[in-house]
């Protein structure tokens, strides 16, 4: 039990709590709670003067980091130690960014140079014409290149990608029908190479080539992995493996060969920008102290609300398009990451860790959800994500409305609005963030998910758990393969279910 811990926890919980009203009496907290941060891809703001932070609740965080072994565990982290240690491996995903252990980065380095080699290779017409990628992953491994792939490519792609994850054979047929055969590679990403989902969907779609005419089917794989021996043993041909080391963790791969895609899609400067606004992103969060280490800086305002303020939900909307996935994918990093019910040590946690993490596109999610966001009965935290210039060349007012909604519901939240009928009364007081970037680049892209990274290691630390193991996924894996295997008895309600179904 660490004493100063929880003294830094009651101090914050006996920390008085004030209005945004009240708050925003300080003619200087904008200034004091919002800042503009200069990067590769241009400028991302990130404010939180609509949050209940003030000065106290910020030193009072300062000091919970501080008994919390933040600084140590950062640099645990970016040294390439073995900071998942339920599992006792290191994280290195920063390590595919520049960042890191000078051997882990060197490593990375090499790897990048052999995906980029066979990425320049088939764009160069090494494996004949390709127009269409069906890239076929789960998780992590499909998530990433699913995000970057819409954001990225609504202009037009050189290869185009259709990411699929799903068992459901619905999904790989409707990438067949988008598909011609004799131009389709098939990237397999699977860091074990034996998920089952995966590998099934990859048979199949081995299946549809050599039913379409593709004498060698096997010649239009590409393997994304930290298993190369399995790849080659499965049928891929070793020049066409591309490896990614064993440190870096499913929800953290895209920065990897799992990136191939990407790559293929852009082109290799395009892939390298990525790459490059992850890293600025990394060197704030290694060289910024306090709460000025915006990712921290994050976390305080998300321990606020989970841990003090009893919030089970934090709400994500992108106003863009373009970023219509980053809800999805922010809910992987953050509840994988931290949904534990044991902190690092083993013991049981003394509170909530991680909330439920939803969110939608504006102004689609307006006509949908905010309802309950401005007068129902839970109080649910709301992160905006927006972006100055449009991703199309119509009419401007399109994203001058889209803007102003965006700015209307932040506003809306925190004033509300008093009226003589209960029905039209709007409490407000309720909080939000605004991330508001120049553009969507690839560069910006990398910056905002390396932020959202950083974010949820630094909740983990505040927490005391380990945010890079997920054994929450495994029990459900094992018994659906006791259920393809057979001979297992279940519950009666399993049982019948399986009857129903006509299985086992």
């Amino acid at each position: 039990m660490n004493e100063a811990v929880d003294t830094a926890w009651q101090a914050l919980a006996d920390s008085p709590c004030r209005t945004l009203a009240d708050l925003f009496a300080d003619p200087r907290r904008v200034e004091r709670l919002a800042t503009t941060l200069d990067l590769p891809g241009g400028p991302i703001r990130f404010d939180w003067s609509k949050t209940h932070l003030d000065e106290n609740l910020i030193a009072g965080f300062e000091r919970l980091a501080r008994a919390a072994g933040f600084a140590e565990r950062r640099a645990a982290l970016l040294a390439g130690e073995k900071v998942n240690v339920t599992e006792g491996r290191a994280a290195e995903h920063t390590a595919q960014r520049g960042i890191g252990r000078d051997t882990s980065v060197e490593e990375a380095s090499a790897l990048h140079q052999r995906m980029r080699g066979l990425v320049e290779a088939i764009r160069e017409g090494a494996l004949g014409e390709v127009r269409h990628l069906i890239h076929i992953g789960i998780g992590g491994s499909a998530l990433g290149p699913a995000l970057a792939i819409d954001a990225l490519t609504r202009d037009g792609a050189d290869v185009a990608v259709h990411v699929v994850s799903n068992i459901d054979g619905c999904a790989l047929e409707q990438a067949f029908a988008a598909c011609d055969p004799a131009t389709t590679l098939i990237a397999v990403a699977s860091k074990t190479f034996t998920t089952i989902e995966t590998m099934t969907n990859a048979a199949s779609a081995l299946a549809w080539l050599g039913d379409n005419g593709v004498e060698d089917p096997y010649g239009r794989v590409v393997a994304l992995t930290a298993a190369p021996e399995r790849a080659v043993e499965w049928g891929v041909d070793e020049t066409r493996v591309l490896p990614f080391q064993e440190s870096v963790g499913g929800r953290y791969s895209l920065w990897s060969s799992i990136g191939f895609p990407i790559a293929l899609a852009l082109g290799w400067d395009e892939f390298a920008a990525f790459l490059d606004g992850a890293a600025a992103i990394d060197r704030h969060f290694a060289e910024t102290e306090g709460a000025a280490n915006l990712p921290l800086r994050a976390a305080f305002a998300d321990q606020y609300y989970t841990r003090l303020g009893g919030c089970q939900t934090r709400a994500v909307f992108a106003y863009d398009e373009r970023l219509a996935l980053f809800p999805d994918y922010l809910q992987q990093l953050e509840m994988e990451s931290n949904g534990k019910a044991v902190k690092a040590d083993g013991t049981p946690v003394d509170g909530p860790t991680a909330p439920v993490t939803w969110g939608g596109v504006g102004t689609d999610a307006q006509h949908a959800v905010f309802q309950l966001l401005h007068q129902g009965t839970v109080l649910i935290p709301v992160d905006f994500i927006a972006s100055i210039q449009p991703g199309h060349g119509l009419d401007p007012a399109h994203h001058r409305i889209l803007l102003s909604n965006c700015f209307a519901q932040g506003a809306a939240l925190m004033a509300g609005k008093a009226s003589d009928d209960p029905a039209r009364t709007y409490s407000g007081d309720r909080p939000s963030t605004t991330i508001l970037v120049d553009d969507i680049n690839a560069a910006t892209l990398g910056a905002l998910i390396a932020f959202h990274e950083h974010r949820t290691f630094a909740n983990a630390v505040l927490l005391g758990i380990n945010p890079f193991d997920q054994f929450g996924v495994e029990l459900g894996k094992q018994i659906a393969n006791q259920i393809e295997a057979g001979g297992t008895t279940f519950d009666p309600s399993t049982t019948a279910l399986l009857e129903l179904a006509g299985i086992g």
